[in-house]
């Protein structure tokens, strides 16, 4: 019998919004990035072995740095208010 189990990690699009990137300076959209791993058995996931992390990815530079919860919170609600 074969046991087939492993790891799948996700990324889920939060939120965009046009911010200052810290790495390159310019002015560009943010996507607001929360990216999950979870155990997986039989191609199908099941729980999470980490917690969530969110990233912003910057359009212009594709620069991929990890925010705290507090800013993630901050450009999730900014996105929503500018829709």
């Amino acid at each position: 019998m074969f046991l087939l189990f492993g790891l799948r990690t996700r990324d889920r699009l939060t939120a965009t919004r046009v911010m200052r990137c810290e790495v390159c300076g310019s002015s560009a959209p943010q996507a607001l990035v929360k990216r999950t791993t979870k155990f997986t058995l039989f191609f199908v996931p099941l729980f999470p072995v980490r917690p969530s992390r969110s990233y912003l990815e910057c359009g212009h530079c594709r620069a991929f740095r990890q925010v705290g919860p507090g800013v993630a919170h901050q450009v999730a609600d900014g996105a929503q208010s500018a829709a």
